[in-house]
């Protein structure tokens, strides 16, 4: 169903003069600082509606707000408009039917927390004050999905706003080819005002993190992908090369000291956990640090959110990858060891499972088969020169670019048009282009990961 209106604005219109102007700016990447010329805070679809026709009048480039996490900074542009989505909270779980309406300001620890209100989940990121709407748009990788798929596999149907005003309510009956765009194409085709997903039984979780020295890291590693390689859909692994926080579940001798670990959760039978576990606790001998055991789904969903703080100045370089030689993972773990921040890190995601049950033409998420994901992530602070660790970075990333099968859309940096293409196979950017040349023929819709509409669109 598509309804045009004509709506007024009900929200708050800010201009870089109002109270809370500096602050509605602010994204999660602290390296981002720009200025729009209006942050039209909506609380309605015809908010947006009512934006993007302020956008249109006075011809002001758009740049679209859900969780403020878009590591390039999308979420806020120069001298335009943001259409600023977090005001929009609100959240409804169908315990009966196993769904949930969610808009698009929540981060993925509001929805977490309403949803295991009822012992329900459904695949979210790795940080939970990342936005719902952004992750689920690039698809949406996170510690369920190896057994219940990526973010947007879980996705039913959505409310959308289109580039000329209409609100749109799309499912797989209603518009196919949008439904197949929006789950892995971005924010290129309208603004999303409503997300509904389906839901999973998520109770407490056997799992957590051990830690050994940083120079056992090889070891670790080569544990991490052996382990993989056999492990069940239901048991979720990332290895993690990082500094150790000055916590009071670190030994003394480790604080301040890189350590590498494996980072664990089983979705399995509740008994069985503790015997798929034991392999990462037992086969390189005692960890330093020990934190497996059994804890509520939204304690996992939050374990890591201390590595990215708000505000956090950050480079990252992520690829798919197919599976890891012992010269790649050495390589991996030398290039990890040079890092300087303590909040630099590297991570690295076991794929497979229900990621790649889904054939690669279904949704425009594509890289189905890929066995990994690295992160790398350089961090500098306030007043710093990034270089040294941008230069890190991309050293890291580069060192295993031979095993790369594609990116992944949600960690791209603004890196360029040849950069988006790698996030999608040649066929499916074509079908991408094809709809945002019907959905945003003007490409009103840019500021993001673009997939530019046909050149003779207009």
């Amino acid at each position: 169903m598509t309804t045009a209106r004509a709506a007024a604005f009900t929200g708050t219109l800010l201009t870089p003069e109002s109270p809370g102007y500096d602050d509605a700016r602010r994204v999660w990447n602290g390296a981002i600082d720009r200025r729009p010329a209006f942050i039209a805070r909506c609380r309605t679809a015809d908010d947006v509606v009512a934006a993007l026709a302020l956008a249109r009048r006075h011809d002001l480039a758009v740049a679209v707000r859900g969780g403020g996490h878009s590591i390039p900074g999308w979420s806020v542009c120069d001298g335009g408009l943001v259409v600023d989505l977090s005001p929009m909270k609100g959240i409804r779980i169908d315990p009966a039917s196993r769904t949930a309406v969610v808009e698009p300001g929540v981060t993925w620890g509001e929805f977490d927390a309403a949803a295991q209100a009822h012992g329900l989940a459904t695949p979210g990121g790795e940080i939970s004050h990342t936005g719902v709407a952004g992750l689920t748009l690039g698809g949406g990788i996170g510690w369920l999905s190896r057994m219940h798929g990526l973010s947007c596999d879980n996705l039913t149907g959505v409310e959308l706003v289109t580039a000329t005003g209409d609100v749109v309510r799309v499912d797989d009956e209603s518009d196919p080819d949008l439904m197949w765009g929006l789950r892995g194409g971005g924010g290129n085709f309208g603004v999303v005002t409503a997300f509904t997903f389906r839901l999973h039984a998520v109770g407490p979780v056997p799992g957590g993190v051990v830690f050994f020295p940083g120079e056992r890291a090889p070891e670790v590693l080569r544990l991490y992908r052996d382990l993989g390689a056999v492990a069940p859909r239901e048991l979720s692994l990332v290895a993690v090369q990082v500094t150790a926080p000055p916590a009071p579940f670190v030994p003394e001798e480790l604080r301040g000291r890189p350590v590498a670990g494996i980072s664990a959760a089983w979705f399995g039978d509740p008994d069985e956990g503790e015997r798929m576990l034991s392999p990462i606790q037992t086969a390189l001998g005692r960890p330093s640090i020990d934190l497996l055991g059994v804890l509520p789904y939204c304690a996992l969903q939050q374990s890591v959110d201390a590595s990215a703080p708000w505000g956090m100045r950050a480079h990252v370089k992520s690829d798919f990858l197919d599976e890891f030689d012992d010269a790649a993972l050495d390589a991996l773990a030398d290039h990890a060891a040079r890092r300087t921040h303590p909040l630099s890190h590297v991570l690295l995601r076991r794929l497979g499972g229900a990621i790649a049950d889904v054939p690669a033409d279904e949704t425009a998420f594509a890289h189905r088969g890929a066995a990994h994901m690295t992160t790398i992530v350089g961090v500098w602070d306030p007043g710093a020169d990034p270089a040294a660790e941008v230069e890190w970075t991309r050293r890291t990333w580069d060192a295993n670019r031979r095993l790369a099968r594609g990116t992944y859309v949600n960690h791209l940096e603004d890196e360029g048009v040849a950069r988006v293409r790698e996030a999608y196979p040649a066929a499916t950017f074509d079908r991408l282009t094809a709809l945002k040349t019907r959905l945003d023929p003007d490409n009103v819709f840019r500021h993001n990961q673009n997939i530019p509409p046909s050149p003779d669109a207009t």
